[in-house]
Formats: structure tokens, C-alpha cells, sequence
């Protein structure tokens, strides 16, 4: 069964900060993978509980995705798009 997808609404800011070919295949590749199985990403600890991150890389490039999936509802929320480095610290302040 297929989610459907919701956003975060600094999530349009963090795909303006990444190449438009990365944005393409986060949605055209990553977005529908996880839509048809929110279990791919890791699950998260601590503070953090409740979150799954989704690692991906492209040009040699670590990126991540984290998101919550709602499975009552049959929805998986993005939270934060962006490439590896501070993305933890970055979630955080978001989240918190």
C-alpha cells in the first residue's frame, strides 16, 4: 500500500540549498521509495526517537531524508532533506 506524501514547510528552503539534479531524483527515486516502503530508513535514537532517516548519495555526495510515518493514516511527513554534514544538529533545532 502507497503513503502519501506530506512536508515540513522549511523543507522547500533545504531543496533550494541542493543541485536541481539531486532535487529531481529526491523526488523522481527517493520520495517514492519510501512512499511504497516508509521501513527503508533507520530508525533513530534519543532524542530523536520517532524519526527515520533515509541515507542516499549522489556524485560522491552523502545526502539524507528524515521523515515519520503515520501508518493509521497511511502518511509519511518529511521533515528535513539535506546533505550529511550537520544534518543530525540541524534536525534537532527543527524538531525540538
Amino acid at each position: 500500500m502507497s503513503y502519501k506524501d506530506t512536508y515540513h514547510p522549511r523543507v522547500k528552503s533545504d531543496l533550494k540549498s541542493l543541485d536541481r539534479p539531486v532535487v529531481k531524483d529526491i523526488y523522481d527515486i527517493h520520495i517514492e521509495r519510501l512512499l511504497n516502503n516508509p521501513e527503508l530508513g533507520e530508525k533513530l535514537h534519543g532524542e530523536l526517537e520517532g524519526v527515520f532517516s533515509y541515507h542516499f548519495r549522489k556524485n560522491k555526495i552523502d545526502y539524507r531524508i528524515a521523515y515519520t510515518a503515520e501508518e493509521t493514516s497511511n502518511i509519511v511527513y518529511i521533515v528535513m532533506i539535506g546533505k550529511r554534514e550537520n544534518f543530525y544538529e540541524i534536525l534537532k533545532r527543527r524538531l525540538l
